[in-house]
């Protein structure tokens, strides 16, 4: 019996459940998007369907490492939830991110468009 083992049977029942639990949620803070998708029980097929692609489409996808911002969250509404993007600096609270890759972006003016007649 290994030392982990050995100490992994000396806890309690409720003990070794929370320790279980928690470890359950630390893996689910970082998924690839198949893990996500598999986590959510849903298929390549399913997937498919819903982001009106093949299925070989969805293998592709998960597979990139670099994906534009509104496919990611395209993919994400297809899974059933919605994507937030959130910048962390060592100096301040995170910032989440808004107007980036939306699909209904806020009705906030994008700049001030005049046409000036003179050069």
């Amino acid at each position: 019996m290994t030392h982990l083992e050995r100490i992994r049977k000396e806890l309690s029942p409720a003990r070794r459940k929370k320790i279980e639990a928690r470890a359950a949620q630390l893996i689910a803070e970082e998924m690839t998007l198949q893990e996500l998708r598999r986590a959510r029980k849903l298929t390549q097929v399913r997937m498919a369907k819903e982001l009106g692609i093949g299925q070989d489409g969805v293998s592709k996808l998960e597979k990139r490492a670099d994906l534009m911002i509104s496919t990611l969250r395209k993919t994400v509404k297809a899974m059933g939830g919605t994507l937030s993007l959130v910048a962390e600096f060592p100096d301040r609270p995170p910032v989440a991110l808004s107007g980036i890759a939306e699909d209904e972006p806020d009705s906030k003016p994008a700049g001030r468009k005049q046409a000036h007649a003179h050069a």
